[in-house]
């Protein structure tokens, strides 16, 4: 086993979290040696790392130290993880500066700041975990088929297409390149199957071809443009919607302004009874007197406790002014609490009764990073989306409410709510709370209230455990379990090691990966065919070195990859990374 000390090439991930494991798991399973970086994570989380035999240390990754000990010098690449933007942020401006040669992916949920990030480190270097899981929520919510790509500058689509006579893939769809096959009787995925394959009516066979080879695009692509000209009415009134809550988040700022106004001349009033007011024996108010009085005097209680007929003028005036201060003042925040209070109460009942009147809706449950990313994925989409969550605290809660979107706050696993959100008439739902525990039992709450339209309706649940995520889709048959890590994991990997993801979609419960690779000159793909790589793996197409403008597609199996091809690989992320292993190694791929 190579010691830390003998390492070179090696990749640091800096964070252990549910991203950060995965990370982990999918390097150590190409054959890459890993240390982790990570400052008191979950004990569950450093015990899997240990069991794979990977080097953990314990410390913050931010000190020059500690990735001096994990030997960032010798290093290939840094991947930060770490649960908090600014973390991220300090650790890649570290490692650009005391490492510029090392390849450096950095998480970053912030646009902006991730923007900036990435003119300093490089283009791909900077990636979003909730940004790149939710393209596959949303389309497991939309029941969408249907994948989009750009690759080499044409548009590729990946669909589903139902066979209706027996026959073989090659006789069935022609150059379409299939990429699974979903056999109608129950069976298990078949991955990347070979085009002579036989396939009986009523299997379900995943495809992936050029625009071109997709003739009967034309009717899906103009029933969505007549749905985008039929929610246009609506998002006018919508408008209107988000002007009023402007409103009451105007209001709220002004109850604390109130407050503010109110606490500063309190603190004036006691600061000049303590220093100037004479009792009768000449004594002076303490501060519990001063506080005392000025709170009576404010609130208009006047016990007669205290006399200012003998005091300075000046201070008698001050009285008056009090006085009549308190009484504004006092008034004025008693008037902004009660308008907090019932604007907050109006706005969970407006969420209710909105819920009442909306049909073929998507009822999203836990307004997460993730959540919001999906929530505006689906209104760029002009679905009516409601959103069911349980902290009324929630900081995204005003985004969702500045888009117009309506809001229950409760309990998710508790039935009442989930018909309180109109759960019957509701065409999808998205678990997506960051509590495993709590999606399934909502999951299960929800299935038991569908009934018979369980079958038509998506369950979409995420779930971080993936033994867990087999069991309940064996076991409750629900169809759309997704892993946020699951998904994003392959991007940092990829960047870190030279391969560029561009899609992550599911088929079934088998996440597939559209990656790009650099074919080098002394790397093991020169000069090996498409039949050389493994059966899983599919070569989209080739854009070769001589000609990269122009695309071939699709390549023949005896067809050889040459130094400076860029191919275009669809697989599982597993087979990806270990023909991109092969690559690296310059050793036979197969």
């Amino acid at each position: 086993m190579t010691t830390l000390a003998e390492m070179t090439g090696h990749v640091i991930v800096c964070g252990l979290n549910d991203v950060g494991l995965r990370i982990v798991e999918q390097l150590h399973g190409a054959g890459e040696q890993v240390v982790v970086i990570d400052d008191g994570g979950p004990e569950r989380l450093a015990r899997i790392v240990n069991t794979l035999g990977v080097t953990l240390l314990n410390g913050d990754a931010r000190r020059y130290s500690i990735l001096e000990q994990a030997g960032i010098s010798r290093a290939g690449a840094v991947i930060s993880v770490e649960d908090h933007d600014l973390h991220n942020l300090e650790l890649a401006l570290l490692v650009r500066e005391v490492a510029p040669q090392v390849r450096l992916v950095v998480q970053l949920t912030n646009a902006a700041v991730g923007r900036a990030v990435g003119r300093l480190t490089g283009t791909g270097s900077v990636l979003d975990v909730a940004a790149l899981a939710a393209p596959s929520f949303v389309e497991a919510c939309l029941g969408r088929s249907d994948k989009e790509l750009s690759l080499g500058g044409e548009t590729f689509h990946v669909t589903e297409r139902v066979v209706e006579h027996p026959a073989n893939l090659r006789s069935a769809f022609g150059d379409l390149a299939p990429i699974a096959v979903i056999p109608a009787n129950g069976g298990d995925i078949i991955v990347c199957p070979g085009r002579d394959l036989r396939v009986e009516p009523g299997d379900l066979v995943t495809l992936i071809g050029s625009e071109h080879d997709f003739i009967d695009r034309r009717p899906l692509v103009e029933a969505h443009a007549e749905a985008e000209r039929d929610w246009h009415p609506i998002r006018a009134i919508k408008t209107g919607i988000q002007t009023v809550e402007r409103m009451i988040a105007d209001i709220e700022r002004a109850f604390w302004l109130s407050l503010a106004a109110l606490g500063s001349v309190g603190v004036l009033s006691v600061v000049l009874l303590m220093i100037n007011y004479d009792g009768p024996n000449d004594e002076h108010m303490g501060v519990v007197d001063a506080t005392y009085f000025t709170v009576e005097t404010l609130t208009t209680v006047g016990f007669g406790d205290f006399y200012f007929a003998h005091q300075h003028t000046w201070l008698r005036v001050w009285a008056i002014l009090l006085m009549i201060l308190g009484a504004t003042l006092v008034t004025i925040l008693y008037a902004r609490l009660t308008d907090l209070l019932i604007t907050r109460r109006m706005a969970a009942s407006a969420g209710r009764r909105k819920a009442t009147g909306m049909h073929g809706h998507v009822i999203l449950i836990g307004l997460g990073s993730v959540g919001l990313r999906v929530l505006e994925a689906l209104r760029a989409e002009h679905r009516d989306v409601l959103v069911l969550e349980r902290d009324e605290d929630n900081r995204y809660l005003a985004a969702a409410r500045d888009m117009g979107i309506p809001v229950i706050i409760g309990d998710s696993t508790l039935h009442q709510n989930l018909q309180a959100a109109n759960l019957q008439a509701a065409d999808a739902v998205a678990v997506l709370t960051s509590n495993d525990l709590a999606n399934i039992e909502t999951g299960l709450a929800v299935d038991d209230l569908l009934g018979e339209r369980r079958v038509d309706v998506p369950v979409v649940l995420r779930v971080f455990d993936r033994q867990l995520a087999g069991v309940i889709e064996k076991n409750f048959e629900f169809r759309h379990v997704r892993s946020t890590s699951a998904l994003a994991a392959p991007w940092f990997v990829g960047a870190a090691l030279g391969l560029t993801i561009l899609s992550t979609f599911y088929v079934e419960d088998q996440p597939f990966l559209v990656g790009m690779l650099t074919v080098t000159a002394s790397g093991g793909l020169t000069g090996r065919t498409m039949s050389d790589l493994s059966a899983q793996i599919r070569v989209i197409a080739i854009a070769r070195s001589q000609s990269p403008d122009a695309l071939e597609h699709p390549p023949r199996r005896d067809t050889r990859f040459g130094p400076g091809d860029q191919a275009y690989l669809v697989g599982p992320y597993e087979e990806l990374l270990r023909v991109l292993r092969h690559e690296k190694d310059g050793a036979r791929v197969g």
